[in-house]
């Protein structure tokens, strides 16, 4: 059972928000390192369609959690999630595990990235509850994944051998909804009710763009437009919680 930890008195509200969020952050972590878990065993057991699903379920807790891992814990993200490069991590494995015929995939040749991939999500999982977050930084990877699902993800997909790039955008826009919700929501409430309503009804939109049934069907145009449009917006709304408007850069602040 998830523990929601209680404010604490005299505490900064964005402060006590960040705790607040810490155990969904702890549990998408937790979602990734068991479907990697799984994934190694399906290819130690030679399983392909077995580690094909282990794989992509793995995927689903860590497009949520890129809010944060890009910012505070660079080189972790890049280990993990490099992309486009394909020598490592997720994508490595993905270009072995989906890109050839399932008679051509050999266990074998995925075993050390799926090694890695293990143990890269476990230092994370470890990591992730006891290191220093800050609201800024976390704004700031709002900011940033808005930013990279209209303007590079929307342009043929991260995921291409797997076919899970619609998937990973959509888990990106939960993972952003998430994190506005739990991190920010009451705050830009408080200090400016409409441009609140603004962030809620462009996630919505970014959401209701990307019901398409496949990745060809999204409309990258409204896509980036809706995308950029949220980006403005909470550059505008940092300000308005105490904070500074969030910068697209990757190193949390």
């Amino acid at each position: 059972m998830m523990t929601i930890l209680a404010p604490s008195a005299g505490a900064d509200p964005l402060d006590d928000a960040v705790e607040r969020y810490r155990p969904y952050m702890i549990d998408d972590i937790d979602h990734a390192l068991a479907g990697a878990h799984e994934l190694r065993d399906r290819i130690v057991a030679n399983d392909i369609a077995g580690a094909q699903k282990a794989w992509i379920n793995a995927r689903t807790g860590w497009e949520r959690s890129e809010v944060f891992t890009s910012g505070f814990v660079p080189q972790l993200d890049d280990a993990i999630d490099a992309w486009p490069d394909a020598t490592k991590g997720f994508h490595a494995i993905e270009a072995k595990l989906f890109g050839a015929r399932s008679s051509d995939v050999r266990s074998a040749d995925m075993q050390a990235e799926t090694d890695a991939l293990v143990l890269h999500l476990a230092d994370l999982d470890r990591q992730i509850r006891e290191m220093k977050l800050t609201a800024q930084g976390l704004l700031n990877g709002v900011a940033r994944l808005a930013y990279e699902v209209g303007d590079s993800k929307v342009d043929g997909g991260e995921s291409r051998f797997s076919g899970t790039s619609l998937d990973d955008m959509r888990n990106n826009v939960d993972g952003i909804e998430l994190a506005y919700r739990i991190l920010f929501a009451s705050a830009l409430e408080a200090s400016d009710a409409k441009l609140a309503e603004r962030v809620h009804a462009q996630i919505d939109r970014l959401k209701q763009l990307l019901t398409a049934e496949d990745l060809k069907q999204v409309d990258p145009d409204a896509l980036r437009k809706a995308s950029e449009d949220l980006v403005v917006t909470l550059q505008i709304a940092g300000p308005k919680m105490g904070l500074n408007p969030p910068t697209l850069e990757e190193t949390a602040k």
